[in-house]
């Protein structure tokens, strides 16, 4: 066990990334009232904001970790911002509306993965909420997204999700997190039918771990074999709760697979790769999220469950040990075994990305932490 006091620092160090990011890039939409978005940079003025790329996806993983949040205060009745500010599960239902209102009064986009990932988010939202009134904006928001996923899964490619509307390209990215929406909303057929694709299609034999997808050139299949941390994630959890031995054996695999091939060596112990900035600095969040399932996972065995909680603990001690302080809030490194104060000199911008992935990173190590507490 690498905190000293296991439920106080994992708690505590998740709310302190919350803060940090909520409060360096957390703004409204051109001053809106009533809305709220997270800025890609920091420091970056409302003007240059709107003139940057729009990057939907990191809106979603910010939605997601809002959710932890509001989990978190209601868990211990404490607000993450304190009383005078607006509670996790206040500003989330903002964010959902404001993203819509951002990408032009809807929800689609045209790149599947990046839809994937919003419906992940906003199911949880979804049930946050607790209440019939409330879920019904949410409920046609999944609709609309669950609408357009299915549209990309076809039998093209032998099966597979479109990673965008030119579908010549059907990948992990999209394919896994489309996987975890429909096992999560029901479609279990189709959840299952996804995950088959991927092991026949993407799964590395040599490393036990899933590559990037499949793309037509000149009208024939060439495979994209490189390898990124967040894409073994959204598998993992589908893995885990499409259940059934075959499922469990190859959640169990994909573990330790991650261990063995995704990890750097430098501390106490091995903490999970990282894929620098820019998108890239999103991946290695998402691993541990899913990771901190697999790690609570009654379905798994022992061993597996103590990996898995392992390099999320490992990464969250390394980010947090190497952490250094911006003005009056946390700046987190884009590598683990590195210090903040290297990756981000003085007087340079920071991307929302890194700053996201490490509340990621912190947020799974409190969910370990708890359940520890608990079992």
């Amino acid at each position: 066990m690498l905190f000293e006091d296991p439920a106080l620092d994992a708690d505590d160090r998740a709310e302190a990334a919350a803060r940090t990011v909520s409060a360096a890039f957390g703004r409204q939409l051109a001053g809106l009232p009533g809305t709220h978005l997270a800025a890609t940079r920091h420091p970056l003025s409302r003007l240059a904001e709107l003139r940057q790329p729009w990057h939907y996806w990191w809106q979603a993983h910010y939605l997601d970790s809002l959710v932890d949040a509001a989990l978190r205060e209601r868990r211990t009745g404490t607000p993450f911002r304190g009383p005078e500010h607006p509670a996790a599960a206040e500003l989330a239902p903002a964010l959902v509306r404001t993203i819509g209102l951002r990408n032009r009064m809807r929800y689609t986009n045209r790149f599947y993965d990046d839809m994937a990932w919003l419906a992940l988010s906003v199911g949880r939202l979804n049930s946050l909420s607790g209440s019939r009134d409330r879920q019904r904006p949410y409920r046609k928001v999944l609709q609309t997204l669950d609408a357009a996923l299915v549209s990309a899964h076809t039998n093209d490619l032998g099966g597979g999700i479109y990673w965008n509307r030119d579908r010549n390209f059907k990948n992990t990215p999209a394919t896994a997190p489309a996987a975890l929406h429909f096992v999560r909303t029901g479609s279990r057929d189709r959840a299952q039918a996804l995950v088959d694709w991927l092991n026949a299609t993407l799964l590395d034999p040599e490393t036990g771990l899933y590559m990037d997808g499949v793309k037509v050139v000149r009208g024939r299949p060439q495979l994209e074999s490189r390898i990124f941390t967040y894409n073994q994630g959204p598998v993992l959890a589908a893995l885990l709760e499409l259940g059934g031995s075959a499922n469990l054996a190859r959640a169990q695999e994909l573990v330790a697979a991650v261990r063995q091939h995704l990890t750097d060596d430098g501390g106490p112990s091995p903490v999970l790769r990282t894929h620098g900035t820019g998108d890239g600095g999103l991946f290695t969040g998402i691993l541990a999220r899913y990771l901190a399932q697999a790690a609570v996972s009654p379905a798994l065995p022992e061993p597996s469950r103590r990996t898995a909680s392992e390099l999320v603990d490992a990464t969250a001690q390394a980010l947090w040990e190497g952490r250094a302080k911006r003005g009056e809030w946390e700046l987190f490194s884009t590598h683990p075994l590195q210090p903040a104060a290297n990756t981000y000199p003085g007087g340079s911008t920071v991307e929302l990305s890194t700053q996201l992935q490490a509340w990621m990173v912190l947020e799974a190590s409190a969910r370990v932490r708890r359940a520890d507490l608990d079992g």
